[in-house]
């Protein structure tokens, strides 16, 4: 008989006994370091690049491991954002012939590793690498790019951070014939640097020129870029007819004078994510929306009247996932003409996020009659919804697996939830710390919530006692990360989006 068949069977007889008495019976040969390398691999899959090359000076077996190219697919080499830091150009060229290779799919490169010299390594030595990120955000000044000879030509992902100041046209003509290949792109902006008292605002890369270079683009993000305008968005119309996605959040200067046109003749335009544009009423009624495919729409944050809302909301086709919060003229009227004469019925994530003229009432009616069908709702920000909203709606909302919401009655409420939302993955609670009010059967409604909702891997709260109180809950239940502060995390309908992952950038 195998010893530690022998040594299991000898613990199943005698497993009333204290545990200490039979630690003698253990082999001593079965530790982690007689695992196989698969199972080791597959363990170290699960961590950051820091903790591979920490643990790669374990011993010598631990080092093969770390180093094997299958754990060095993605790499990010921008320390501020929890990458690697890399000392040297030297080391890092060595990095891509021996580390690197035909595994590499991705890389995110800072200012001070992009050269010609790397750019054509990765070109010659990752035939594989199919999504980049280049971040010239804090560049003063750009490398010499004239002696580029080669660049990554499977590209399908690119993403790059502007600098508010450093032009790109030199370093772009270069790559251009390398670049047709792309998918999905994304210019970041610099919108959070921006200050109120703007000085000149410069054109730094030419995306009049850019969108020549890319016909195969399906999702195009130009996220807080302060010089764009409608005539960009125009120009991508113009050579991207299979544009499915069109981003501009942060954009202030589009109005939609270019989406008309741009419908026309992007025919598979499904997603449009205009948050926080200069959106104007005449410009969005222009739309031949009832001819378009649209099924994705944020306009959070923009200036729209009543009236341009209704006729929007009841043109589209089909809508299925919807943001509009932060509008004054989404009132009681406005979801009244889009329950009854638009096509609600699509509707699966719908956030009304501080849209304060609407009423209770209103809500209540059309949460009972599409909340069956949603899979996310934000509704937060509006103080005059109480608690009892909630209580009438949320056995309605038996399939949503996204919810942020206000409150102020918490006990009550938490059991709701978790009586009647078990699909729930992502839960955010939003209340006026001066109005929250709990008492101690928390724990009670706490456990219900924990243990009726086994999805639920993020649960947002506002830092303080209540907080700290459902936090050990969960800590106690090793459910370590789940809950967490508005401090550092917020919830929204964002990942039902079709085409969330291509829309992830930094």
């Amino acid at each position: 008989m195998d010893l530690s068949t022998d040594v299991w069977g000898q613990l199943a007889t005698t497993w009333m006994k204290p545990l200490s008495v039979h630690l003698f019976l253990i082999p001593h040969l079965l530790t982690i370091d007689k695992l196989p390398d698969k199972v080791v691999l597959q363990i170290f899959s699960y961590l950051s690049h820091r903790e591979i090359c920490r643990l790669a000076r374990t011993c010598r077996k631990w080092r093969m491991i770390a180093y094997d190219s299958r754990l060095w697919k993605c790499v990010s080499l921008r320390p501020e954002m929890s990458g690697l830091h890399v000392s040297s150009l030297e080391a890092l060229l060595a990095l891509i012939s021996i580390r690197f290779g035909p595994s590499l799919r991705y890389i995110e490169l800072p200012i001070e590793l992009i050269t010609h010299t790397v750019l054509y390594e990765l070109g010659s030595k990752c035939p594989n690498l199919t999504h980049m990120l280049l971040d010239f955000s804090t560049a003063m000044q750009l490398h010499d790019f004239n002696e580029l000879q080669g660049f990554p030509t499977k590209l399908r992902y690119m993403c790059i951070c502007l600098s508010e100041v450093i032009f790109m046209e030199g370093f772009m003509r270069k790559i251009y014939s390398f670049i047709n290949g792309l998918e999905v792109l994304h210019l970041i902006g610099t919108y959070e640097k921006i200050s109120e008292e703007e000085e000149e605002i410069y054109e730094v890369i030419n995306i009049h020129k850019m969108k020549s270079a890319t016909p195969n683009l399906r999702i195009v993000n130009l996220y807080g870029i302060n010089f764009v305008d409608d005539s960009h968005v125009e120009a991508f119309s113009s050579n991207c007819i299979q544009l499915e996605c069109l981003a501009v959040n942060y954009c202030a200067k589009v109005t939609g004078s270019s989406l008309r046109i741009l419908f026309q003749r992007c025919r598979k335009m499904r997603c449009l994510l205009a948050q926080q544009t200069g959106l104007l009423s005449e410009h969005v009624q222009a739309v031949e929306w009832e001819k378009t495919q649209l099924q994705e729409l944020d306009i959070t944050g923009t200036d729209l009247t009543s009236d341009c809302l209704t006729d929007l909301l009841t043109r589209v086709p089909a809508l299925r996932w919807l943001s509009a919060g932060q509008q004054d003229g989404f009132n009681d009227s406005v979801l009244r003409a889009f329950a009854d004469k638009g096509n609600a019925r699509s509707l699966m994530a719908l956030d009304l996020d501080r849209c304060e003229s609407l009423s209770e009432d209103g809500l209540y009616k059309f949460l009972l009659r599409f909340g069956p069908q949603l899979r996310g709702l934000v509704l937060s920000g509006i103080p005059h919804v109480t608690d009892q909203l909630w209580t009438g709606t949320l056995p309605s909302l038996r399939q949503v697996k996204i919810l942020v919401m206000g409150m102020s009655e918490v006990d009550q409420l938490v059991d709701c939830i978790a009586q009647n939302c078990s699909q729930l993955e992502r839960l955010e609670l939003r209340w006026d710390p001066e109005t929250l009010r709990y008492s101690d059967k928390s724990q009670k409604a706490i456990d219900t919530l924990r243990v009726r909702c086994l999805r639920l891997k993020c649960l947002v709260l506002s830092d303080g006692k209540y907080y700290e109180t459902v936090k050990a809950n969960f800590e106690r239940a090793d459910r370590t990360t789940v809950v967490r502060t508005t401090t550092n995390c917020r919830v929204s309908n964002c990942y039902l989006l079709s085409c969330y992952q291509d829309l992830l950038f930094n």
